[in-house]
């Protein structure tokens, strides 16, 4: 069982408009509502991949009432076992424009956690480390969770002896990656934010040196770079892709993690993630991807070694 962890989960609303202009009024034609937060997202490609997967953090208020009936109702390999809370789950709003393919995103603010939530929480994940064969630390932290929560997290699954990948950003990414996790995959802002390189290769090199066993980042249209006790390696897809690009980088951790938990080569794994990563520009909302431009992208990904440093 592969484990995700979505602390700040949400509930996903992507409008459809023809053209998105500023300052003026539009037509949606189109509307989807899909449970969201990275790790949510993550689990539902992993388990279109094959894998089981339960989900945890937290979900409360009428909208943490739908999204996890939103949850029930895709079926398909993901077991809901998140945490009540009081506080009312914040919702997403992407917008999409069909004419260029670009999406405006609006997050909302998670709601507070308590101290006895957050003990629950803690309670849960302990038991679920028990049945899991890798776990994806994933997205922001609601207000009331410590910054170092992800740090706590990594050291108590390294503890279960279960692999850990971390995607986040700022402050909880740079104390998570001092907890040593087997995989980070930060974008190349992110990347730039916690090391302060703008070159991705030598900014990578120096997040391995902040404590991550692998760090594999993504660039974009560009497609991903992995630096990794076993080699360094960069990917790319054969083509640039239209579409909406969130959960994109979702895709691709679950390529990550699936990888991971099969024991795939790093060329290998980065060709999948990449893969995954440009079929979900192809797909309407983020958690999914188009199975049919993956598997036609999936041996056409170019992988590349680069020397040692």
């Amino acid at each position: 069982m592969i484990l995700t962890v979505t602390l700040n989960t949400a509930l996903d609303i992507t409008y459809q408009v023809p053209r998105l202009r500023a300052h003026t009024t539009h037509r949606v034609t189109e509307v989807t509502e899909r449970p969201g937060g990275k790790g949510l997202n993550v689990a539902r490609v992993l388990a279109a991949l094959g894998h089981r997967t339960v989900v945890t953090g937290f979900a409360g208020g009428v909208t943490g009432t739908v999204l996890r009936e939103r949850l029930a109702e895709l079926g398909g390999g993901v077991t809901d076992a998140l945490v009540p809370i009081a506080g009312t789950t914040r919702r997403t709003v992407g917008v999409v424009d069909a004419d260029s393919g670009d999406s405006t995103q609006l997050n909302e603010p998670g709601p507070i956690v308590t101290t006895p939530e957050w003990s629950a929480f803690l309670g849960s994940y302990a038991e679920l480390l028990r049945e899991a064969s890798a776990v994806a630390l994933c997205g922001s932290l609601p207000p009331g969770v410590p910054v170092g929560t992800y740090a706590r997290l990594i050291r108590e699954a390294r503890v279960a002896g279960v692999p850990t990948l971390l995607d986040t950003s700022g402050e909880p990414l740079r104390r998570g990656i001092a907890a040593r996790p087997d995989i980070v995959k930060p974008n190349a802002d992110e990347l730039a934010g916690l090391t302060g390189s703008t070159e991705p290769l030598r900014a990578a090199r120096d997040a391995r040196r902040r404590g991550a066993r692998a760090v594999a980042a993504s660039l974009g249209a560009d497609g991903m770079l992995a630096v990794t006790p076993e080699g360094t390696w960069r990917a790319a897809p054969p083509h640039r892709l239209v579409g909406n690009p969130t959960g994109a980088g979702d895709s691709a951790v679950a390529g990550l993690l699936s990888g991971l938990v099969e024991g795939v080569p790093w060329p290998d794994r980065l060709a999948r993630a990449v893969a995954l990563s440009a079929a979900a520009v192809r797909a309407p909302v983020a958690g999914e991807f188009d199975r049919v431009t993956y598997e036609e992208l999936l041996g056409r990904v170019e992988v590349t070694e680069s020397p040692a440093a």
